[in-house]
């Protein structure tokens, strides 16, 4: 699961236009403090469906949920690894 982990985190990084932000678990990937703009987070959620796919398995982040601040999986880098690892283990 560290890999698979890693890999949301490296795909968050590469995305990211200040190289000297580190990803880790509690970085905001929406609001203010986020370093990926909307676009850049649309883009993540598809680099992300890619993953998946090469995993084997289809990664939904359309849920109603997806995008409430409080709640949702883009919360930060964390909250989107372990709802991707959760759909992953659910596919199984």
């Amino acid at each position: 699961m560290q890999d698979i982990k890693h890999e949301v985190y490296l795909r968050i990084y590469n995305l990211l236009d200040d190289k000297s932000v580190k990803i880790v678990e509690d970085t905001p990937l929406l609001g203010n403090d986020s370093s990926l703009d909307s676009m850049k987070l649309v883009e993540l959620c598809i680099e992300l469906e890619d993953l998946a796919g090469e995993i084997g398995f289809e990664f939904d982040w359309t849920s109603e949920a997806a995008m409430s601040k409080s709640r949702s999986m883009f919360r930060n880098a964390g909250s989107l690894a372990t709802e991707f690892i959760n759909q992953m283990d659910a596919s199984k």
